[in-house]
């Protein structure tokens, strides 16, 4: 117990401490700054959409307003056999040059990708959702990396427009994410973009998997390819949270699955031979995160058969069961969630009780591949 307790205690201290502080030395040795400049290569703005007929006028509109030639650009919205008013409201744009494309049955956000692809003529390929708020030059923004060849496709930064007051977790895993993404374009290359909005070189989505998630393999196909995939801090894409705990975490739940399906089809990705510091990112950065709520379940449990051995492992024992108690609090009792404390241990035990759940869903062959847009405040 002694060893495990101490193995799953490095591993946490690792995953969460170890890697970021290693990135961060590693930038301070190793910067790979890459060129930006104004340059207006032709762009196909694809938004997959499901049921979208609350937002997709506002996310049109938005798109229509990005300061970006008109020659140059073209929209396109793929609608994954939307049940409701979508495709009617986005037909009123027809005369806006915006192409509707309507499958008649659904087959998931990442088919439709793919069907958009196939008919756009862009030579960078610029991916969006309905609930996602461009500002006025993000096109502009993100197209100027690409005037570095080197650079093979680039993510946006995430920002939220509004948290609810009684949550406050997701933004500080944003701005964490957001750091940890900066320092890894610095020293190399993303392992994974945004998937709210990111842009790619035609030539990167040559390979397409349409029942899993792009902004993972976009950014793997990107190194595999001999590019780098980067983060661009000053394209922006803003949105809302998630309405509730409940759809939170199967957005969670979700998001890890597409993950583990795309990791685990890619594995060669983790030999340091071929691609020397982008697999340690990728084991570091991915799979050790996924890892991480069988490393806490192994500590607490251990920390149980080491209650004789001293005050250390009492101590332990003690912070972690008052920890899943107060994030049980959090996510029981409304009033409770208001506090600090109770918010960020309700977020934690939220995030890792969905990674746990998806390991499940994974291993048992559920991969999500037909999709229920996220609703965001």
């Amino acid at each position: 117990m002694l060893q495990v307790f101490w193995i799953s205690v490095g591993f946490l201290a690792y995953t969460v401490i170890g890697y970021p502080c290693l990135l961060w030395i590693l930038a301070r040795w190793r910067t790979r700054p890459h060129q930006r400049a104004t340059i207006w290569p032709t762009v196909s703005v694809i938004i997959a959409v499901r049921d979208e007929a609350g937002s997709i006028r506002d996310k049109i509109l938005n798109t229509l307003e990005l300061r970006y030639p008109e020659d140059k650009r073209e929209i396109i919205v793929v609608s994954d056999a939307s049940e409701d008013k979508t495709a009617e409201i986005v037909r009123t744009f027809a005369d806006r040059g915006v192409k509707l494309v309507e499958l008649p049955e659904r087959h998931g956000k990442h088919y439709a990708q793919r069907v958009a692809r196939d008919i756009s003529r862009g030579e960078i390929l610029v991916f969006t959702d309905a609930s996602v708020r461009l500002e006025p030059d993000a096109l502009q923004n993100i197209a100027s990396n690409f005037a570095d060849r080197a650079v093979g496709s680039v993510s946006s930064e995430d920002r939220i427009l509004r948290e609810r007051p009684s949550w406050i977790g997701e933004g500080a895993y944003i701005r964490l994410e957001m750091w940890l993404r900066r320092l890894e374009s610095g020293v190399g290359s993303l392992v994974g973009l945004s998937g709210s909005f990111f842009a790619a070189r035609r030539e990167v989505c040559e390979e397409w998997h349409s029942n899993q998630s792009s902004d993972f393999f976009v950014a793997l196909h990107t190194r595999a390819r001999g590019f780098r995939a980067v983060v661009d801090p000053e394209s922006r894409g803003h949105y809302g949270v998630t309405g509730s705990e409940r759809s939170e975490l199967h957005r969670k739940v979700r998001t890890v699955v597409h993950g583990l399906d795309v990791f685990f089809t890619h594995l060669e990705m983790l030999n340091p031979m071929r691609y020397g510091l982008f697999s340690w990112q990728l084991l570091s950065h991915k799979l050790c995160r996924w890892l991480a709520p069988f490393a806490l379940l192994a500590c607490l449990g251990s920390s149980f058969f080491l209650w004789e051995a001293g005050p250390l492992y009492q101590a332990c024992l003690i912070l972690q069961v008052v920890a899943l108690g107060g994030g049980l609090l959090a996510l029981t009792i409304r009033g409770l969630s208001h506090l600090r404390p109770f918010k960020l241990a309700g977020y934690l035990l939220l995030g890792n009780a969905a990674t746990l759940i998806a390991w499940l869903k994974f291993c048992s062959g559920e991969r999500f591949v037909r999709w229920e847009p996220t609703r965001r405040s």
